[in-house]
């Protein structure tokens, strides 16, 4: 029998290579770093300062420009616009006009946004404007609305106060509305007396009425002045036309008279040669209508037409009546 031999069996020991050691040694530093930050972090670092929040607030509020159109503050900004320019054509009484302001309502139909500047955040529209006077004025002829197809863009204010107004082609609503005057408002109704009724005793002796209280002043408006206040361009003295002398007794219609004047001078000073003789040709047929007009009414419309003709003429945009 052969002895038994020592077992020569020995397990083998797996040793990780270095590549193992490298993967397992980035693990637990990348696990070190988010305990690291996760411990550091501030809970409020992902908030918004308030800086970022106002500009964030600011933006949520912005009115998308198509909607600037047709906002209501918009539309008080035609409106102060409007009194503003006729109170400036007028040459008086700004601050009856920035009363009456208040007062007017602004419609506007059909608001389109046409275009806008992206630079400049300009927005420009258009529409069919309204303007309704309040009760207790009008204009020349006695017209208490006013409407024009204009043009305006709302843009931010230089001085970062909000928004602004330009307005365009609105001259048929600021003409007539340089010659607002008080109209006179109906008496206010009085409930009759009861009947009196019979009886046998004497009927007392009635004591005096009181003196009646003065009516309160109707809303402030500018006041028209008398006849020998009306200061047209043209000297009343030598008036000799039914126009003429209709002009000179009104102040209003002597407002417009001086706002379509000095339009047509303005025109003449920058007219080509064959603007100038049109504005001429035109000037004589527009006296001769003026003169023959039978109102007041047609008179002040003759001289709103009058400055529209102007202007289409200095366009380019003239056409002859037909």
């Amino acid at each position: 029998m052969e002895p038994e031999r020592p077992s020569d069996v020995h397990r083998s020991v797996r040793i990780p290579n270095w590549t193992t050691l490298a993967l397992i040694g980035a693990l637990i530093i990348l696990v070190l770093v988010i305990a690291y930050f996760a411990s550091g972090r501030n809970p409020d670092q992902d908030k918004l300062t308030q800086h970022e929040l106002a500009q964030s607030t600011q933006q949520t509020k912005a009115p998308q420009p198509e909607k600037l159109c047709a906002s209501k503050q918009t539309y008080d900004l035609i409106k102060r616009e409007l009194f503003r320019r006729a109170a400036q054509m007028r040459g008086s009484d700004q601050a009856a006009f920035d009363q009456l302001s208040g007062y007017a309502v602004v419609r506007m139909e059909n608001p389109v946004m046409e275009s806008q500047d992206a630079s400049t955040g300009a927005v420009n529209c258009s529409g069919s404007l309204s303007l309704d006077l309040p009760p207790g004025v009008a204009v020349v002829g006695g017209r208490s609305t006013l409407t024009a197809d204009v043009d305006y863009t709302i843009q931010p204010a230089a001085d970062g106060s909000g928004n602004v107004v330009l307005l365009r082609n609105a001259d048929a609503v600021i003409a007539p509305l340089a010659t607002l005057a008080r109209v006179n408002q109906p008496p206010p109704a009085v409930a009759p007396s009861p009947a009196p009724v019979e009886t046998n005793e004497a009927a007392p002796e009635q004591p005096q009425s009181a003196p009646a209280q003065p009516e309160q002043p109707p809303a402030p408006a500018p006041e028209a002045h008398a006849a020998s206040g009306a200061h047209p361009s043209f000297d009343c003295a030598k008036a000799r036309t039914k126009g003429e002398i209709a002009v000179c007794s009104n102040a209003g219609l002597a407002a417009l008279d001086r706002n379509m004047a000095a339009a047509y001078r303005r025109a003449i000073d920058n007219a080509s040669p064959e603007q100038k003789a049109l504005l001429r040709r035109t000037r004589d047929r527009f006296i001769a209508y003026r003169d023959r007009c039978p109102s007041r009414s047609c008179i002040g419309d003759a001289y709103v037409g009058r400055m529209r003709e102007i202007r289409d003429i200095m366009e380019g945009s003239w056409e002859p009546p037909r």
